[in-house]
Formats: C-alpha cells, structure tokens, sequence
C-alpha cells in the first residue's frame, strides 16, 4: 500500500498518492515491468489508513528528508505496528540513531535504513544501513529478501552523513562543479567528458542535474556540508553560485522545463538548448571536441581509454586529471569513515550511479603505481595510501595467489594488513573469474566455451554489441558437439552489456552490395540449421538473455529449451526496421507458439520489443516453463540450475512435420491489414512490401487452403524472402542508416 498526505481542500483524500502511481505509470523509462503491475499499487492517505499498517510484515517510510516530519510519522508507526514488524527508513543522509532516538527498544531492534536509488527499477544499488539495536536476524532478512526477490546490489553501510554512494556521488559532481568555473569549460564540455567516455552513463554531470533536480542536488549539498564538519574536503560541498542562482530563479531541470538545458520549439523543430553558466542565457546546444576524446574513441578497453586521456596534453586530459585524482584521494581518505573496505565503495557507486567502474576499480584501470606517484609530486596523499605504495602493493585488486583459484583479493586499506579474499556470493557466478581460473575449453575471436562446473558447459558471446556471425555459429555447433560428450547441459550466457543485438548487420550489408548470394544464403541457412541444432540438441540448453536481446539474438534464445532471462529484458525481432525479415528460425517459432499467423505478424512486423521479461511473456515470447532473475547477478547462476534441473526429462526430438499454415485465405488477410495500415499512413509503401514478405512466410507460401508442412519448409521461405529483401536498393538503404545513426530508416 502507497500512503500519503492529504492534500488540502481535496475531496480525493487519496489524490496524492494516486497521482504517484499515474506519474510513476507515465515516466519514461517506465517504472513498472508491465501496465497491469501498477494495479498492485493500493494508495491511501494517512488520516485513513495508517492503521493498516498493523497488518504488514515490513514498513518502508519515504517521507520527505525532515528529521521533525519523520520522527512525527515514525511516533505513530511505533503505536500501530505489529509486535515483529520491520520499519526501514528511505533517508539518504539523516542519522539512523536521530531518527529513532527514544522509541522502545523492540521498535529499535526491527529498525533500520533502506535507501533505494531512484528510479528503483533500474539502479541496482540498496544502500542498507543498521541502527544501532537492529536483530541480525533482521538484517540477514531484508538482504537476502531484497536481493532475490527486488532483485538488488545490498551494500552495508555505516550510519555516516549520505552513507556511501552520496558521499562520493555527491564530492564527485562537487568536483565536476568546481573544474567547470575555475576552468572555464562549458556546460556542453563537461557532459562530453564526463559520460560515456569515461565509463559513465550518457547523462554525464550537468544533463544528471536536471534530471535529479537543481533543488534536491542543492538540499543533498547542504545537508552533507553541515552533516560533516570534521571532513576536510567540506568546503567542496558549497554550491556553485551559478547553480544557487539557478535554484533562486525556480529553473530546477526538467520538472521546470528548464535548468542546465531545455528544449526549445515543438516537433521537427524542436531543440536542445544549453546554459552559458557565465550569462544564465541559452544558446543551442554545440557538439564539443577534443583531440584526445576523438582519438579514444576507437579504444574498447576502458582502462587503456582512460589512461591515454589523462595523460592528454589538452583540455580533456587537464579537465579529467584533475577529477580523477582528486576523486581517489578522497575516496581513499573516507576509507574507514564511511566504509571499513573499498569494495562496498566501488559495488555502490557502480550499482548506484551505474558507473562502469567504481574509484577504486576504476584507480587500477588507469594504474596505481603510476597515478599515485604523479599525485605525490602534486600535493599529499592519504596516510593509507602512501603505506600501500610504500610496501610495493601494484593494485587494489588482484587474482587470489593460488594456482586454479577463481577467488579475487582486495588490499585492506583501512588495516593496512595487505591482501584479504573476497568472499564467495552463493548463488553468484562470474564468468571472467571462471575463466581466469579453469582457462576456456575452445576460442574464437567471437565466442568462447567454458566449464562452469557441475556438468554445465557455457558458451558466450563477445563480439562488438554481441552481434552474431560465422564465429558465434561455429561456436555454437561445437558447443553442442562437446556438451554431448562430455556434459549434461549447456547455457547460453554473457557478461556483455547486452545478451545479442543481432546479426553482424555489416556483413549482411557488404555481401548483399557486392552481389554474394550464394555465400549469404550459406550464411543464413549455417544460422538457421545452428539454431535447430539448439533446439534438437541431445543435452538440453537454456538461454539466459538481459539487456537488448533483437533479431538473431531473440532467434538464438527462442530455440532453447529453456529461457532464464533477467527481469530487465528487451527483446523482439527487429528486422523489419531494416528492411528483412527473421530468417533464423523466427517466424516459424512464434508461428509454432501462438499458433495464429496473425498475432505473429502484428508482433514481428510491428518489430515489437519487450519492456520487460514479463511483458516478453505477455508477447509470447517467454512460455510458462521460463523463469525469471530478478537480480542479473544471479542470471548465469540461475541459468546453469535450470539447466541441471532438465536431463531427466530432456529428450532431443525431431523436427516437426506437422505444422499448420493457413495459405492463401490467411495471406489475404495478413495482406488487408497492410492495406488498411498504408491507408491510415501507418506504415510507408515500402513497410508494405516487407510485410508481404512476412505474410507469405507466415501463411505458408501461399498455398491453397489449409496445409501442413515442415519446420524446414519455413525455414526455406524465411530464407528465401531475407534474401531477395537484401537485393532491394529501399533495404539496403535501410541497413545503412541503422549502421550509421543506430535509428531505423521510414523509406
């Protein structure tokens, strides 16, 4: 249940919080896995339904971040809870122990500080802080319930001002803030800076103000300044005099329309604008470049990236040394303020800010030694720090020293004792450890095959984006073959950033162009008969899609036996956006699931995505055998115990003979839904012609009547129509300007 105030002089004492629910319904991204969840959303008011909180195993306050409000609200909570119940706190910075000062000591036992990053859904992080009498019992309940169940990265925290994630979060944007006026970049500079180049999320710094709010940065800043007056970093936590005017002037971001950036004109019109911090007047926003920036963007590895950039003799490399070093020395001095190790610094700042790398990581990426001596010569480093390089120590992190050890190790810098093993997650597989440790059984420059143990045998995907090709294809056979001999299961898995997008659209591109035929249609059909022998296989294989799972990559996982998908799965066959059908099996697999030509048509050929996993099975993706991780670090996990579950009851099969297609009388019909869509200018003339391609693969050719035919059958009219599609000038246009703007063309 959703409480709230009641708003004064409304006769809907529920209107506020229902007004959440329809804003959290409405935001994009989306806060719910599918429209009906917001339906389990029950919203009421205080005056009325407070008392049904005696009927609840645990109460979650989210209160505005007034230590007066919420100890008002939690006096009434003490009185109408149930004996046993949980009580968390959603603050992200008030003491623990001010908010629950006085109450009764069962109360103080079942206490404790919840602190989800917003938006919930997709930042991983939840900070969970104990108070000072909170039951063990309690603690191991709500991490391990908010782990499995809400699917969440739990850090401990201490009860310190902003806990962890803020702490650094908020020095870090400080820094940002304070580079920008002392040296003079603009606005549009510092996000091109401070985003994905960097390992950071395309918000960067300043379009992360606007969304978060000018005003909730300004309060978060303050509270921490006064919160801590013994850190010696304080004075970073004073906001900018621009960003106080800004706040002063009501211009707090995007809830106001207007803040670092806002958006100017309507429709084909419409752009973005950027603030001159130094006039407050806008201007269109300009694409800024940097020789180092233009030169990193070529390099994958985000260690080697970041190393040339600091070292950059330019704007770029002064503007992110100067961020970077100030932001280890300080993550390094709060060590063991606000943590007693660096890895709950490093798991929050990436599960809460969805960093690629946390400070301490991201300190070994660029390199210790070498960074940490370049900023000894600058100005005085940490007591910790200078200990750990005065004992010769390489990194924070490093392989556990045991031959055939998939452990890693981290540096104790608040003990200064050298060298601890983290510990073992249960229920948590990390690939990159498997590897390190057992090696890889067979290697291509597009997939590789490991023994996960216990039978399980993975193959993996790490080509560019995970696009698929000759080397997933061969690797997929062998991984097959080897599985039959030597295990009793395989899972389909990566640690990629996304499970597949799809075909290597480059190279379909290319052989289309030089006239290829015959080596694109051995292409196609190698994918095709690669996917019938996952779904034929002797040893049952479970796919473990997240992330964007489209075109091949959604064929590839519709043909296992199993599906184990992450909650956050957005998946669907594509391929129409670039002028082609599925031709890996997938128009014959959803023609099998749903049974009806019709909903397979509205689905491929209005290239339909998920939002979720649970709306990949409101799609018919997803069938009632295939379950769902809530957390993606136990996906391969999952994976790899669904998968040892199935070889009693796996049996391999053979292909169908006995599929129904509709023919002529189904085709016409496919055929008058296009008509009447290119009549109400929903689709364009030549969306008209891939559908017909589509509905005469999936009316079965054309036949007269009712037929039955082969899966093999469709897999050659799939064939068939990707082809003769990918000689077309209107597709391949397409495919050229997917390639190039990652947007698909209305030729």
């Amino acid at each position: 249940m959703l409480l709230d105030i009641v708003l004064p002089g409304n006769p809907n004492r529920n209107a506020a919080a229902v007004a959440g629910i329809e804003t959290a319904a409405k935001q994009k991204p989306v806060a719910f896995f599918t429209p009906d969840a917001a339906k389990l959303v029950t919203p009421g008011n205080f005056e009325d339904n407070l008392k049904e909180i005696g009927r609840a195993d645990w109460i979650i306050e989210a209160v505005t971040e007034n230590l007066d409000i919420k100890r008002a609200l939690m006096a009434k909570v003490g009185v109408m809870r149930a004996p046993g119940s949980i009580i968390s706190t959603n603050t992200s910075g008030i003491p623990l122990g001010a908010i629950s000062d006085g109450f009764d000591s069962e109360f103080r036992q079942h206490f404790l500080g919840t602190h989800f990053f917003n938006p919930p859904r997709y930042l991983h992080l939840l900070e969970m802080i104990p108070g000072a009498e909170t039951l063990p019992a309690v603690l191991n309940f709500v991490r391990d319930f908010c782990d499995r169940r809400l699917g969440k990265g739990v850090v401990p925290c201490k009860d310190t001002p902003n806990f962890i994630a803020n702490r650094i979060g908020t020095f870090f944007g400080s820094t940002v803030h304070k580079i920008t006026v002392e040296d003079g970049y603009t606005i549009e500079e510092v996000d091109t800076l401070t985003g994905p180049a960097i390992g950071l999320p395309k918000s960067a710094s300043y379009r992360l103000l606007d969304i978060v709010g000018l005003d909730v940065w300004a309060l978060v800043t303050r509270n921490l300044h006064d919160m801590a007056p013994h850190d010696p970093w304080r004075d970073r936590f004073v906001l900018q005099p621009f960003l106080q005017e800004l706040v002063k002037r009501g211009w707090l971001g995007e809830k106001r329309g207007q803040g670092l950036y806002k958006r100017v004109g309507k429709g084909a019109e419409k752009e973005i604008w950027a603030i001159d911090w130094k006039t407050l007047e806008y201007h269109p926003a300009q694409k800024p470049r940097f020789p180092s920036i233009d030169a990193a963007k070529n390099i994958e590895d985000l260690g080697e990236r970041l190393r040339m950039l600091i070292a950059a003799q330019d704007r770029a490399g002064s503007f992110l040394w100067k961020l970077f070093s100030d932001l280890f020395l300080y993550s390094a001095s709060e060590v063991p303020e606000i943590s007693d190790r660096v890895v709950e610094i490093d798991r929050a700042m990436r599960w809460g800010y969805a960093n690629k790398l946390g400070p301490f990581e991201l300190w070994d990426a660029v390199g210790f030694e070498a960074t940490t001596r370049r900023m000894e010569k600058e100005r005085p480093i940490p007591e910790n720090v200078h200990r750990m390089l005065s004992a010769g120590v390489k990194s924070f992190y490093r392989p556990a020293d045991r031959e055939g050890s998939p452990h890693t190790e981290y540096f104790d810098l608040a003990g200064g004792g050298g060298y601890k093993t983290l510990e073992d997650r249960p229920g948590i597989l990390v690939l990159a450890d498997i590897k390190r440790a057992r090696g890889v059984m067979k290697r291509n420059a597009g997939a590789s095959l490991i023994d996960i143990g216990d039978g399980v045998v993975c193959l993996e995907f790490h080509s560019k984006m995970n696009s698929i090709g000759g080397d997933q294809v061969a690797l997929i056979r062998a991984g097959i073959e080897e599985a039959t001999r030597n295990f009793q299961a395989m899972i389909i898995a990566n640690e990629g950033e996304n499970f597949s997008v799809g075909a290597n659209l480059m190279l379909v591109l290319l052989a289309a162009q030089e006239g290829d035929w015959d080596e694109l249609n051995a292409a196609v059909n190698a994918f095709q008969q690669a996917n019938m022998a996952i779904k034929y296989a002797p040893v049952p294989v479970v796919a473990a899609p997240f992330g964007m799972t489209l075109g091949g990559g959604c064929e590839v996982a519709l043909h296992a036996a199993r599906i184990q998908p992450s909650a956050e799965l957005y998946m669907g066959m594509v391929e129409t956006g670039v002028g082609v059908i599925p031709a890996g099996g997938g128009c014959k697999e959803m023609l099998l699931r749903m049974n009806d030509a019709k909903r397979a048509f509205e689905l491929i050929g209005y290239a339909k995505v998920s939002t979720s996993a649970e709306d990949a099975r409101h799609l018919g993706l997803l069938r009632d055998g295939d379950g769902v991780s809530m957390n993606p670090e136990r996906l391969m996990a999952d994976a790899k115990a669904q998968a040892l579950l199935l070889p009693e009851t796996h049996a391999a099969g053979v292909p169908r003979s006995d599929i129904k297609v509709g023919g002529d009388s189904v085709y016409a019909l496919l055929k008058l839904g296009l008509y009447l869509a290119r009549q109400g200018n929903y689709i364009t003339e030549y969306d008209t012609v891939v559908g017909e391609k589509l509905a005469y693969v999936l009316s079965g050719g054309r036949n007269s009547g009712e037929q039955t035919v082969s899966e093999q059958y469709l897999l050659d009219l799939e064939r068939e129509a990707f082809l003769s599609l990918c000689g077309r000038p209107e597709t391949q246009q397409r495919m050229q300007h997917m390639l190039k703007t990652g947007k698909p063309l209305r030729n």
